[in-house]
């Protein structure tokens, strides 16, 4: 029998090793959600600290997440946020997001207004609302190592409406009254040639 014969069998074992292995991962996550969602959080812990250590990413996000409520164990901000960190490298928007409101703030991390900004600004490429509201008011204010910039703010703003996040009309529309025409449309065709590229 050939070794290409012999190969063909083993990497359709291999394959489906892998898929059953992905089906198993996806049970446990779930699982740990539910279990997170009902309170349980001893068996949310169980289910998702595996996955974690694995390089889950939504699993490492929710970890932070229970550190830094302090559900189920003591509250750690400092492993919040280095569960938070894990997740954010590996792209998930919330724990982006997280951990820019933790150097922000200074809770878990040292406070750093540049890095709180970058994690902000990668949430909120992907879409993630309250970090796109979050950007806005940093713009709007001038802060988080950022100089004022109403045209950002607007666009920002608009965003986060246009992704369902609601409160942020009442902030773009005090914006608005600041800005001249030819800046509301600046930040309108700002806001249109974003949303283009995502869709």
């Amino acid at each position: 029998m050939s070794n290409t014969v012999m190969r063909t069998p083993f990497k359709l074992a291999l394959a489906m090793v892998f898929i059953a292995g992905s089906a198993g991962v996806q049970a446990g996550l779930q699982d740990g959600i539910t279990a997170y969602q009902k309170s349980n959080y001893p068996a949310a812990l169980k289910e998702l600290r595996p996955l974690a250590d694995n390089g889950d990413a939504k699993a490492q996000a929710l970890l932070g997440e229970i550190y830094n409520s302090g559900k189920g164990v003591p509250q750690d901000n400092k492993e919040a946020a280095s569960w938070y960190r894990k997740a954010a490298e590996r792209g998930d928007a919330g724990a982006q997001a997280s951990l820019g409101m933790m150097y922000e703030n200074g809770i878990g991390v040292p406070q750093d207004g540049k890095k709180a900004v970058s994690w902000y600004h990668k949430a909120a490429e992907q879409g993630h609302a309250e970090a796109q509201y979050i950007l806005g008011g940093l713009y709007k204010k001038g802060q988080g190592a950022l100089q004022m910039d109403l045209v950002q703010a607007y666009k920002w703003f608009n965003l986060a409406v246009a992704t369902g996040f609601e409160i942020a009309q009442d902030d773009m529309e005090e914006v608005e009254a600041m800005m001249s025409g030819e800046q509301i449309e600046k930040a309108k065709l700002m806001a249109k040639e974003w949303l283009a590229k995502r869709r």
